[in-house]
Order: C-alpha cells, then sequence, then structure tokens
C-alpha cells in the first residue's frame, strides 16, 4: 500500500516529548543479594532520582527505598557504583548505598522496620565526604570503599583514598573512626578487591594528568589479619597501558583487562608469575573507565568467565580461559552497559537492540537459556514509528575510516515526496572518549518519526575500535571530531540520502563542544543545539571544571603552557565571529563540569553580532539532564530550532523565541 506523502518534518507522530523523556535513562550497576537481583533505575518524573529496585526470587520486583531517597554517587562526579548488598541468615539481606542529596553513606535492612541509617559523617569543607564502589565485609563488621574528601572549596582540593567505614555506624559523627587503608599518593583509586583467600587486596590507580583510558597501574597488597594493607605494589599496567577492571578467579590469580595489544583483551596474571592472554582478538573485552566500579566481565564460580566483547557493537560470552573458546549467547542484544554480576550459573546484566530499551537479562549458563528479569521493554507506541538503523563506515580526510549510525526518516502512514531529500541531525557522543551505541532511542524516534533523519557519529577518539582509533583525537580535539562528523554529513549529502541545505549538528557535554566547534569552524551546518558544552578550553583547563577532567585536555589539545594559542584559536567563545547560523544552547544551572560560565562567555562575545539563538536554563539540573520537565522543554525547544530554521511547518510544539 502506498503511503500519503508528507513534506519531511511534517509527519504526525505519536512519540511526543513527554514520552521520550519518560523512557530516559538506563538500568545500572546490577548486582546479586543472595538469590536476588538488584539494579538501580532511573525515575525521571521523581525529579530524576535513581531508584534501588529489587528482585525477589518469585520475580516480583520492587522499588526499595521511596522519593526521596536517591542511590547515586558524586565521587569524580561522574559517580560510580553507589550500592552493596549482603544475605544475612537471620533478618534479611543488609544493604549500604550513597544517598545523592548528602552523599553520606548509609545502611539499610529492608526486611525490618528500621529507616536508613548513616554509616559516614558530613563534612562542610569543600565538596564534603563522598564515597563508592563499595565491598561489604560483615565479618569484618566494615564496608570498604573508596573516599572522596575535599580539602578545601576548590574542585581540585580534594584526596581519594581506600577506606573502612564501620557498619555499626560509630563513623556516623566521628571522621576518625574511619580506616584510611592506603594513602593519598595516587591520585585516584577504584574500590579494593579481595582475593579468595582473604590475604591480599587488588585495586586500580592512576595519576593527572592520565586519563584511565590513558594509563592505569593495578596496585596490590596484604591484608593483615586485622584487616590493615601491607606492602601496597604497583602489579601491572602502566603509563600507556589501560587496566579498567580487574578480578580474582577462583584459583586466586588475578584476571584483567588491558589495552597493551591495542584492544582491551582479557589476561591473567599469577602475582608470582607471568601474564597470559585468555582470548586475544581485535575486540574490545572493556571500556572507559568514566565511573568507579564499572564491571565489563565476572568470573563464575566453574572457573569460566562472562563477558561482554565487540567492535562498534557488543554481546555477552562465556570464555573458557583453558581453552580462548569463546560462545556468545543468543538474543536480539547489540549493546550490553558495563555492568555485570554472576551468581552460582547465572549472569546478570544490562542490554539493548534498535528495537528495545535497556532492560535486565539473565543468561543460565547450565541451560543455555537467557530471558528478561527487569525493566521489560514495553512497545509505548505501534514499533513501526521506530527507525530501521544502518551501521556505516564513511571515508573521512586522508582516507581514514568513520563509523556511524544512520537513522533514516520512518513512519507506517507517511512517506516524503520523491523529488525532496530529508533534513539530518549529526548527533556527536560526549566523551569524547565514549561511544554511540547502536540502540532503541526514542529522542532519536522523536525526529525520524516525523520525518528527520539522524546520524549518530563515532568520529576519530572513539571507544569500540581499538587504541588506535581512540589515539585519533589525542591533541586534535576540536579537529579530528569536526572533520569526522562533516565527512559524514557531506557523504549523506553527496550520495542523495540528506538534504544539503538542511543539515544540523547537535550534542552534549563534549559532543556540545563538538557542535560550537563545528557551527565556528565550517559551513556544513544550517543550525545546531549545544547542550552543557565546552566552548572555552582556556578557562576550562585551569579552574572551570572537576578534579576528573581538570587536566584532560593535556592530552586532547595539548599542554596548555607549551600551546596557550592552541586554546585560544579552537575555542568557540574565541571565534564567534565566524558564527553565522541559528543554535540553540541548553545548560543545567547545577553544573559543576561545564559551568554556565562557558555558556555566559560564549553568549556574551557574541553580543551584537545578530545571529539567532535561544539560551534555556534549567534549575536544578547538573551535567546531564534526569528530570522530566527539563528533557520535554529541551527536546520541543530543539524541535522548533530545526522546523524554522529549514522551513518545517509545525504547531504541535513551543514556539523557540530566537533572540539576536
Amino acid at each position: 500500500m502506498k503511503l500519503p506523502t508528507g513534506a519531511h518534518g511534517t509527519w504526525p507522530s505519536p512519540i511526543d516529548a513527554a514520552l521520550a523523556a519518560s523512557h530516559d535513562g538506563r538500568p545500572e550497576y546490577v548486582g546479586t543479594v543472595g538469590d536476588e537481583v538488584w539494579w538501580t533505575e532511573p525515575r525521571p518524573a521523581e525529579a530524576g532520582r535513581r531508584a534501588l529496585v529489587r528482585r525477589r526470587a518469585d520475580g516480583d520486583a520492587q522499588c526499595v527505598l521511596p522519593a526521596p531517597w536517591n542511590v547515586r554517587s558524586r565521587v569524580i562526579e561522574y559517580g560510580g557504583r553507589p550500592w552493596a548488598g549482603t544475605a544475612r541468615a537471620e533478618g534479611g539481606p543488609l544493604i549500604v548505598f550513597v544517598h545523592f542529596a548528602d552523599q553520606r553513606l548509609y545502611a539499610y535492612a529492608p526486611d525490618g522496620t528500621d529507616e536508613p541509617w548513616p554509616l559516614t559523617p558530613v563534612s562542610a569543607v569543600g565538596g564534603g565526604l563522598r564515597w563508592a564502589d563499595p565491598q561489604l565485609h560483615p565479618d569484618r563488621g566494615e564496608v570498604w570503599c573508596v573516599l572522596e574528601e575535599f580539602t578545601g572549596e576548590g574542585p581540585t582540593e580534594l584526596r581519594r583514598v581506600i577506606a573502612a567505614v564501620p557498619l555499626d555506624g560509630s563513623a556516623a559523627d566521628d571522621r576518625s573512626a574511619v580506616r584510611e587503608l592506603t594513602d593519598d599518593s595516587r591520585r585516584f583509586v577504584t574500590g579494593p578487591k579481595l582475593s579468595p583467600d582473604g590475604r591480599r587486596a587488588a585495586w586500580i590507580a592512576w595519576d593527572h594528568p592520565r586519563m584511565p583510558w590513558d594509563g592505569t597501574e593495578v596496585m596490590l597488597a596484604d591484608v593483615a589479619e586485622d584487616g590493615t594493607f601491607h606492602h601496597p605494589r604497583a602489579f601491572g599496567g602502566g603509563p600507556e597501558e589501560s587496566v579498567p577492571q580487574i578480578e580474582w578467579g577462583t584459583d586466586g590469580q588475578l584476571i584483567l583487562a588491558s589495552d597493551r595489544s591495542g584492544w582491551w583483551n582479557l589476561y591473567r596474571a599469577d602475582p608470582h608469575g607471568g601474564t597470559v592472554a585468555l582470548c586475544p582478538r581485535e575486540q574490545e573485552f572493556a571500556g572507559p573507565l568514566w565511573k568507579i566500579g564499572l564491571s565489563w566481565f565476572r568470573p563464575l564460580d566453574n572457573g569460566l568467565i562472562a563477558t561482554i566483547h565487540g567492535k562498534g557493537t557488543t554481546t555477552l560470552g562465556i570464555l573458557d580461559p583453558q581453552t580462548g573458546e569463546l560462545v556468545d549467547v543468543a538474543g536480539p542484544w547489540t549493546e550490553w552497559a558495563e555492568t555485570l554480576a554472576v551468581h552460582g550459573s547465572r549472569v546478570i546484566g544490562v542490554a539493548a537492540s534498535p528495537y528495545s530499551a535497556f532492560e535486565v537479562v539473565e543468561l543460565d549458563t547450565a541451560t543455555g537459556r537467557t530471558r528478561v528479569i527487569g525493566a521489560p521493554h514495553q512497545d509505548a507506541v505501534d514499533p513501526a514509528y521506530y527507525p530501521r538503523p544502518e551501521q556505516r563506515t564513511f571515508t573521512g580526510p586522508d582516507g581514514r575510516e568513520i563509523h556511524a549510525h544512520i537513522y533514516p526518516p520512518r513512519s507506517p502512514d507517511r512517506s516524503g515526496p520523491e523529488d525532496e531529500r530529508p533534513p539530518y541531525v549529526v548527533w556527536a557522543h560526549g566523551g569524547p572518549t565514549g561511544h554511540a551505541a547502536l540502540v532503541l532511542d526514542l529522542e532519536i524516534a522523536y525526529f525520524t518519526s516525523r520525518g528527520i533523519g539522524v546520524a549518530e557519529v563515532n568520529y576519530g577518539g572513539s571507544t569500540g575500535y581499538g587504541r588506535t582509533y581512540r589515539n585519533r583525537l589525542r591533541e586534535q580535539w576540536g579537529v579530528v571530531d569536526v572533520e569526522d562528523c562533516a565527512a559524514v554529513a557531506a557523504a549523506l549529502a553527496d550520495e542523495g540520502t540528506a538534504d544539503r541545505r538542511r543539515l544540523a549538528i547537535r550534542g552534549g557535554s563534549a559532543g556540545g563542544w563538538t557542535t560550537a566547534a563545528s557551527l565556528t569552524g565550517t559551513d556544513v551546518y544550517a543550525c545546531g543545539t549545544i547542550i552543557y558544552p565546552i566552548l572555552d578550553l582556556t578557562g576550562w583547563g585551569t579552574d572551570e571544571t572537576h578534579d576528573f577532567e581538570s587536566q584532560y585536555l593535556e592530552s586532547l589539545v595539548g599542554a596548555l603552557a607549551e600551546v596557550p594559542d592552541r586554546y585560544r584559536e579552537r575555542s568557540p567563545a574565541g571565534r564567534t565571529d565566524r558564527l553565522t547560523t541559528p543554535f540553540l544552547l541548553l545548560q543545567g544551572l547545577d553544573d559543576p563540569i561545564c559551568p554556565p560560565v562557558q555558556c555566559e562567555r560564549f553568549l556574551a562575545a557574541l553580543d551584537g553580532r545578530g545571529i539567532p539563538h535561544a539560551y534555556l536554563t534549567f534549575e536544578g539540573e547538573g551535567h546531564g539532564f534526569r528530570r522530566a520537565d527539563t528533557m520535554i522543554r529541551a527536546l520541543e525547544a530543539e524541535l522548533s530550532l530545526y522546523a524554522q530554521t529549514f522551513g518545517i511547518d509545525r504547531t504541535d510544539v513551543p514556539r523557540l523565541e530566537l533572540k539576536k
């Protein structure tokens, strides 16, 4: 049946901004407590909090803590694993978690009658005391975790150590009751992993100016009877070797992910012997450590290893470390999130596909059966409104490969005129050491179902394609990412897929930088949406961001002391005279990573230029929008920008006022 035609961008769609916002986010940090599976889950309609969800053995899933409890850590601002639990012989499970509002560590017995009780004190210094990646040791009466402690008011005045917190609550008002297990000679640390015999602890550490995907060290210490660490020493890794995860095997040997070969592969490392590659492949078996406590693999009790792996897309496999045989699970999923848990023969993860959102999936390795056990995908609209993405590789400058996901417009009740090419929006992901996953995203469907195409570009510097691809961005940020996005946009126009006159670009965080750098450095796009961006490298590289990324530009741009002109020349805030197209700027007012001052400086430099633009700010939002009302306003404003710029007649969203 021939569909009615309609100009691209004018198509009616049941996917409105409220629906897209209600499905934003994904489950995270899966774990087991006894036979139960637990995880955290977003609640956009509840001020964007993270809920803790418990799936009982009978299959019933319930939210454990009501609003306003918000299970989320702020360590390194991006956070990390915020909870741990253990099954007790009497009284049900015991849970420890970080509450976002005050960043204190709390304990909770959900089957009892008590409210959560604090385990850690509050500090009035700077950003206070923060905790992440807890490891419960009830036999010692402690929880071991990462402590981030501010020593002053500045964003980089802090220290991080591994610490032991008493479970009896004695440290709730007494900082001295917290037992520090390491010193602060390393700027960054992950939570400690205790060996099966309890005699050794291992963790990951690194220092400025490296980021964890540049180089990390595996640290090892002996654990005394009283739980103190002795003889800490570097065991593996190095300045040019990234180790993002370590685990102890049941045989007492360490298993680690390392990119020493150019790809994050798995290795077995005997503290008294050598290191052996378990499954050498030109695939990634891990990813960038943006949060403390991420996991891409887990050893099983029988010696096998559950592992997420792939190139561009990912799958879950079971690896026999003795033979190197890797057997992948069956299923529709094309992306597994960086969280895994194991219990007996069961493996639990979070996975999605181009036609299903992220859901909690369980694999029983004894039977090979997979099933969805939490946050099941449910089609809120007819799946015919979902786009059908295409994985493509384009050719960029110097013949380099550029990976992208192309989402053509799609609707079950409209098609475009034969003589009209659709508008396209290039999406630049954040990071920039990150990756655009091939999964169902209702924000993308919001546009494609209306007749506007989307091109997600995994530009040079993205993860998922090996270290060489990742390193393309070294000292080339604002060059390679801009060129790669422009090359994809131009290729789509050249082949007749997209309308060359109606191309836009959008992105958040580092993607906001790429968007602004593209609008001030190329003539490819008719407009752009810049979301909580970096706009002034000099300011951001000095004292306008958080500690974790405060020296990130040393590798992305170069040393500020050596190439100050490069910082000025590449910054969109310093070249607003080249901006000629309309834009939308979206910013959270509580953002410690890309603060509003970056936007304000950019707009001040633009004053009087007569460029149509809108600047929308949001109270209570930090880096990454989490509240439903914010996401609705932002998405509708973005569509209005494109409608006005591309000459599309739409009356179903509020008209965005563009100032000059």
